[in-house]
């Protein structure tokens, strides 16, 4: 019997959920896929890896820009030809979180993992990483150059980009407690307590 660990970590923007799941893997010795997801979705799929960089965690229902972003994915050479670019990228990081979970342990950091996995009928073990947006506004502080109402004016814009990003994918709430095994404030406990 194949023994695998997955645990996917769903996270608001400067919760530390990358870094809580980067040492998490490292800890467990295993891999740890965020944007890696990016470069493997694109090298499985054949569509350009420029692609899913600027479609990552972005749903669009513009036809009139799928259209147009289609003109950079010519070459494909899969099934993904009739439809809108972003459906093809959201499918084939799909495609891919459901073949690497299938062959390995890992962590996969967002991009509505544990929602495919569920699908895919594949076990996992869910984590969303939350927490309040003062600390995440320092969380964040070094990285960007904004400070304070506009800061956590950011912060709200990029949570609401995910929520929308996985609503749509999903048909679920981003966040719901009902979605996930365990909900960590790492803001409250700390990044290390979430690892442990």
């Amino acid at each position: 019997m194949d023994e695998r660990t997955v645990i996917t970590i769903g996270r608001e923007f400067g919760s530390g959920g990358h870094e809580i799941g980067m040492k998490l893997a490292e800890k467990l010795g295993i891999k740890c896929y965020d944007k890696e997801l990016l470069e493997l979705a694109a090298k499985e799929s054949g569509l350009c890896e420029e692609l899913f960089a600027s479609q990552d965690e972005k749903p669009t229902n513009s036809f009139l820009y799928s259209l147009v972003m289609d003109t950079y994915s010519l070459g494909y050479t899969n099934s993904y030809v009739d439809m809108p670019i972003n459906h093809k990228v959201f499918l084939a990081q799909f495609d891919a979180i459901k073949k690497l979970a299938e062959r390995e342990s890992c962590v996969i950091v967002g991009r509505c993992s544990n929602y495919i996995l569920e699908q895919a009928d594949i076990d996992s073990f869910d984590v969303f990483i939350k927490a309040d947006i003062e600390k995440r506004a320092e969380n964040v502080a070094d990285r960007v150059e904004l400070k304070g109402d506009e800061l956590i004016k950011f912060l709200q814009r990029r949570d609401h980009k995910r929520r929308v990003y996985y609503r749509f994918y999903t048909r679920r709430k981003w966040g719901d407690y009902h979605d996930y095994n365990m909900m960590l404030d790492s803001g409250m406990i700390g990044k290390d307590k979430c690892v442990d």
